[in-house]
C-alpha cells in the first residue's frame, strides 16, 4: 500500500521561530527538531542549498528523529548550476580557488578536480541519513536558466549517477521542460531513468512558473506545495512565501494527491509557504485531510484507469 508523507520545508526560520508555534521548552535546536519530528514523519532540509553540511551536523538530524523519520535533502547550490557565494564553500577549497569573496560562482567557474571534491563531501556528508533508511530524496532544483536540451539531460543523469544508490527529485524552474510540447518527453525521461519528478503548486505568469502538473515517474512521488503569494519574486524570503492555502485548496490537493499517490510506492508533500507557521498549519489540516480520506487507492477504479498510462504515473 502506498504511503503519504506530509511535511514541511524547513523547521529552523526565523519567522517560524517567532511564531509561537514551538512550545517555550523546545528552546535549542535538538529540541525544535525533536518537537517538529513528533508532529510530522518528513522534513525538508533547506539549508543544505546554501551551505553543504557536516558530517556531525546530519549525525544530529538522524539522532535527534524517531526511527522511521524522513529527510529530503536540497542539493547545495553550486551543484544544481545556481550561483554560490564563495563564503560557502569548504575552506579549504576556497583558498585553492582563490575566488574573490563578493563574486558569486558557477559551476563552469570551478575546476573539475575541485567540482568532484565537492560532490565526493556533499554525499559523504549525507551517509549517516542515507545508512540508517532516513534519507528518502537529494532534492535537484534546477534553475530558470536550465532548458530543455540534450546537455541539460546527460546533467540531470550525472547528478542521479554521482548520488547513487541515494535517490534524486527533479524540479524544473524552466518551463520548457514541462510545457504542451515537451511535457510527455519530460515525463518519459524521468521515468526511463527511475527519477522522481516534484510536482510544484507555484504561482503563475513567471519566468521561473511551472504549470502544477503531477506524475509519478518513479517509486516515489514529490509534491512542493509553495503557494501563490503576490510577491514571489521578492528577495525577502517572508514575502516570497507569505502564503496560507485554504481549506478548499487543501481538499482540492487532497483529491489531486491522493490520485498520485496511488501509481507510487511513496509520496512526500512538502509545504514551503514558510512564513512564520503557515506551512506546518497547513501541513498539519493537509495530513489530516488524507488520514481521514483513508489509504490511497480504496477509491473505485479511477485510480487504475490512471496506472494504464505509459509512465509508472499519469500527469494529472
Amino acid at each position: 500500500m502506498s504511503r503519504i508523507l506530509v511535511g514541511t520545508a524547513s523547521w529552523t526560520h526565523r519567522s517560524l521561530l517567532e511564531s509561537g508555534w514551538y512550545p517555550g521548552d523546545a528552546s535549542t535546536p535538538a529540541k525544535r527538531l525533536a518537537y517538529y519530528a513528533s508532529r510530522f514523519p518528513i522534513a525538508e532540509v533547506d539549508a543544505t542549498y546554501y551551505h553543504p553540511p557536516s558530517q556531525s551536523t546530519v549525525e544530529a538530524w538522524r539522532d535527534r528523529t524517531r526511527p522511521g523519520f524522513t529527510f529530503d535533502v536540497k542539493a547545495f547550490s553550486l551543484l544544481t548550476g545556481h550561483p554560490t557565494r564563495p563564503a560557502a564553500l569548504y575552506r579549504d577549497l576556497r583558498e585553492r580557488l582563490g575566488a574573490p569573496p563578493e563574486h558569486n560562482l558557477y559551476l563552469k567557474d570551478v575546476p573539475p578536480e575541485i567540482v568532484d571534491e565537492v560532490w565526493r563531501r556533499f554525499l559523504s556528508a549525507l551517509e549517516p541519513l542515507h545508512e540508517a533508511g532516513r534519507l528518502g530524496a537529494v532534492l535537484f532544483q534546477f534553475p530558470p536558466w536550465f532548458p530543455i536540451g540534450e546537455n541539460n539531460r546527460r546533467h540531470i543523469l550525472e547528478c542521479a549517477r554521482r548520488c547513487a544508490p541515494m535517490r534524486i527529485s527533479v524540479e524544473f524552474r524552466n518551463h520548457t521542460w514541462m510545457d504542451e510540447e515537451n511535457r510527455e518527453d519530460t515525463l518519459a525521461f524521468l521515468a526511463e531513468h527511475d527519477l522522481a519528478y516534484v510536482g510544484v503548486d507555484m504561482p503563475q505568469g513567471h519566468p521561473s512558473s511551472i504549470p502544477p502538473v503531477l506524475a509519478a515517474t518513479s517509486g516515489l512521488a514529490v509534491v512542493r506545495l509553495h503557494g501563490h503569494s503576490g510577491r514571489w519574486t521578492s528577495k525577502n524570503i517572508d514575502e516570497r512565501f507569505a502564503y496560507l492555502y485554504s481549506e478548499a485548496e487543501l481538499e482540492h490537493w487532497a483529491v489531486r494527491i491522493r490520485e498520485l499517490a496511488a501509481q507510487a510506492e511513496v509520496t512526500h508533500v512538502l509545504f514551503n509557504n514558510c512564513c512564520r507557521d503557515n506551512a506546518q498549519r497547513n501541513a498539519a489540516r493537509f495530513g489530516a485531510l488524507v488520514e481521514e480520506a483513508g489509504e490511497p487507492g480504496e477509491q473505485d477504479g479511477q485510480d487504475e484507469a490512471r496506472t494504464a498510462d505509459r509512465f509508472r504515473g499519469t500527469a494529472t
